[in-house]
């Protein structure tokens, strides 16, 4: 394995994901001060996770034909433009203005952060040995986990930069520290990465194997679950009704995302690899995300003791613990979510792997790209639905919603291929 290329890919992508990490968290609390609602907030990150969309479903097919070394430089050079951009903002500014160019400022960010991240996990089935199918499990959590707790990091880094520097000067001390990073990785990274020997046309980018979209569509629930209840609804929760300040709200996130990151780079330690490299591994994803639905409904129905689902308000939350013998909803939320991280990682570290072992070299850009498309447009659906569900029912309404994408996702997985057998055919076919 070119354990010096896997390094400095390792390296960019940390680099970009701490300063995304902390870009989220400056911008959801900088504007909450301001006195924006929940959903107007969401609505802040829809660009975002709209623009992953399309540049997930895109950016694959420029790896192919152009190397996937163009589009790591390019994922970290559109995030320092918008951490630069987005420095300018200017409070006295009117606020429809102010939220226009925040949301085309974070659709930049989103096209970073996705062509970043399509790169990196592209990159690692190229280094890693074709035969070293453990090998390539193992690799490809451990820079999954590595990823999310530097995101981790990011979300303290944020909620530290604000408190401290303030938001202007935390972004720009942002933009410089990723700077640097462009600068070594642009000069220590060989070249020609992921070109496809052959041009493959526009229409290839949505001709996918019936693995690649069965695999695509979970992901879409997976990933909206999870930011149903954590991109808006926990972080609000904590914060208004909970009354955590700014750094307190930032490191409970920085630790969960770290301890979930320290989960998926342990995956394979935890599931039995197979001969073939997804019967054990098939199967543990479909056992994983049942046990994983199971969370939220559980948790929703603890709290749903405290009070009755027709007030579901985080107001109502609140009050009604303070006169109830039962244990607060702060501390069953932070319970609930540790759970559900440490369960949601192993799905996450699964998912990563059976994408790479569904796809063949050749077409391994695309593959991910179209993959990572679905990702992105689950986190928009759970963006959204987050601060509209958060809005209107409290935080038990981002449970219950949360509860209903996990069972559909499993539902999905039980249709995965379990043998390669099944899949090689097809590939041979393309």
């Amino acid at each position: 394995m070119n354990t010096r290329a896997y390094a400095i890919v390792t390296g960019a992508y940390w680099g970009q994901t701490v300063t995304d990490g902390a870009l989220h968290m400056l911008v959801l609390l900088h504007f909450y001060t301001l006195g924006f609602t929940p959903f107007q907030i969401a609505l802040l990150f829809v660009l975002y996770e709209l623009m992953g969309v399309v540049t997930n479903l895109l950016g694959g097919w420029i790896a192919a034909r152009f190397g996937l070394n163009t589009t790591l430089y390019a994922g970290l050079t559109l995030q320092i433009a918008a951490l630069a951009a987005l420095s300018m903002l200017d409070p006295a500014w009117p606020a429809i203005w102010s939220v226009t160019y925040a949301v085309v400022i974070q659709g930049v960010a989103g096209v970073a952060k996705d062509l970043t991240k399509m790169s990196s996990k592209s990159a690692i089935k190229l280094i890693v040995p074709e035969d070293a199918t453990g090998t390539l499990f193992k690799w490809v959590a451990v820079l999954t986990g590595s990823k999310n707790a530097m995101k981790g990091a990011g979300f303290f880094l944020g909620g530290f930069l604000l408190a401290t520097l303030g938001f202007v000067s935390g972004l720009l001390l942002l933009a410089g520290c990723l700077a640097a990073i462009l600068l070594l990785t642009l000069v220590l990274l060989p070249g020609g990465m992921g070109r496809a020997k052959s041009k493959a046309p526009l229409k290839s980018i949505l001709a996918k194997e019936p693995a690649i979209n069965l695999l695509s569509l979970a992901r879409f629930f997976l990933f909206g679950a999870r930011d149903i209840w954590f991109v808006v609804g926990v972080p609000l929760f904590l914060y208004e009704v909970a009354g955590w300040t700014f750094i307190e709200v930032s490191s409970f996130l920085a630790l969960w995302v770290v301890g979930y990151g320290i989960v998926q780079a342990a995956a394979p330690k935890i599931i039995q690899s197979s001969t073939d490299g997804l019967r054990s591994e098939v199967r543990a994803a479909r056992v994983w995300v049942f046990l994983l639905a199971m969370l939220p409904a559980a948790l929703a129905l603890g709290l749903s003791q405290i009070v009755p689902f027709d007030q579901l308000t985080g107001e109502s939350v609140a009050a009604a613990a303070e006169v109830s013998g039962l244990i607060g909803p702060g501390l069953a939320i932070i319970i609930g979510l540790g759970l559900f991280g440490a369960v949601f990682a192993v799905n996450s570290s699964l998912h990563s792997y059976l994408i790479l072992a569904y796809s063949s070299a050749e077409k391994v850009a695309m593959d991910v790209g179209f993959y990572y498309m679905a990702n992105a447009a689950g986190r928009l659906a759970g963006c959204l639905l987050s601060g509209l569900a958060y809005q209107i029912y409290g935080v038990l309404g981002c449970l219950l919603a949360s509860f209903a994408f996990l069972l559909l996702s499993w539902l999905i997985s039980l249709a995965l291929p379990t043998s390669m057998q099944r899949i090689a055919p097809l590939h041979a076919a393309q």
